[in-house]
């Protein structure tokens, strides 16, 4: 079997920017320090970081007074930060800055009156979160469908905006009907979805013509990693997001010569080798990594640990 490794793959610089932020605070103040919801999605990195003594929560009552919280990569809205401010919670803000990049948007075209579609998921901790400080203006849709459905009062007043970890090309297809119907629509000046998603995406575009077989090693949750599972489907070929090697169905390696294996952006590259590991526990494997664009892009920790 030949195993062709993409990459870029794992993780983005806002998830290495948020894992490192609560292993800091762990450091500076000991266990234990409260993460409101996942801080990224992967059930394994989450696990790691409660064994290390961060503790998980999904709402701000679960938070002892005055104790030291982080904000997850996705980000949260204004009321999250009034209620942390009210329990008097030391607030350490682990936001994805591409994720605020898309909450500055909200906040510009609100002040402007205008009204604001956001293309998202509804219920995802982003979306949730861009909602917030926008909330009488923002509409959410998901769908080429939704784009064709929604009414709005005023097309001159129109804006647009995305959630950071969508398809690069169902995006552009939603963008291209609302421009149609709204042809006065205004948009970032920049595309919203992140740059690590987009390398993802267009990697497994390049590469999935090539094998029998593409792996997506991903969380369930995490929406990016749903985004190359789904992508590698819609280009005929059959596709699997596993958690890890052990989700791994060997019937469907059957016949397989040629796998692609790569990952969503909250993933550990262990977790990737693992895999490898496993595929050459099966059979004899050749392991080609191919890079297609290169990464090298740092977020700087949140300036409390400056």
């Amino acid at each position: 079997m030949e195993i062709i490794v993409a990459k870029p793959r794992g993780f983005c610089a806002g998830v290495e920017r948020a894992i490192k932020s609560v292993e800091a605070a762990l450091e500076r103040y000991g266990p234990p320090v409260y993460v409101l919801n996942h801080i990224v999605h992967n059930a394994h990195v989450v696990n790691e970081l409660r064994e290390k003594g961060a503790v998980f929560v999904r709402h701000l009552d679960e938070v002892p007074r005055g104790a030291h919280l982080l904000f997850s990569a996705h980000g949260v809205g204004p009321d999250r930060w009034e209620k942390a401010k009210e329990l008097d919670l030391q607030v350490i803000d682990a936001t994805c800055p591409l994720v605020e990049k898309v909450h500055q948007e909200a906040r510009r075209f609100a002040s402007r009156d205008f009204t604001i579609i956001l293309i998202g998921e509804p219920g995802h901790d982003e979306t949730v979160g861009t909602m917030g400080w926008a909330p009488k203006h923002i509409r959410l849709i998901q769908t080429k469908e939704d784009a064709e459905r929604i009414e709005v009062e005023n097309p001159e007043q129109l804006a647009y905006i995305t959630q950071t970890t969508l398809s690069v090309g169902d995006c552009q297809e939603i963008i291209a009907v609302l421009q149609r119907r709204f042809p006065k629509i205004q948009g970032p000046p920049r595309q919203d979805i992140c740059y690590a998603t987009s390398n993802r995406q267009v990697a497994v575009n390049a590469l999935a013509e090539e094998v029998d077989l593409v792996l997506v090693v991903g969380d369930v949750e995490s929406a990016n990693s749903n985004r190359l599972a789904s992508i590698a489907q819609g280009r005929g070929k059959p596709a699997y997001l596993i958690s890890d090697a052990t989700a791994i169905d060997p019937k469907w390696l059957q016949g397989v010569r040629r796998v692609l294996l790569t990952s969503g952006a909250s993933v550990p590259e262990r977790l990737v080798r693992g895999v490898i590991e496993y595929l050459q526990g099966m059979e004899p494997c050749t392991v080609e990594e191919r890079e297609l664009i290169q990464e090298n892009v740092h977020f700087r920790l949140p300036k409390v640990f400056s």
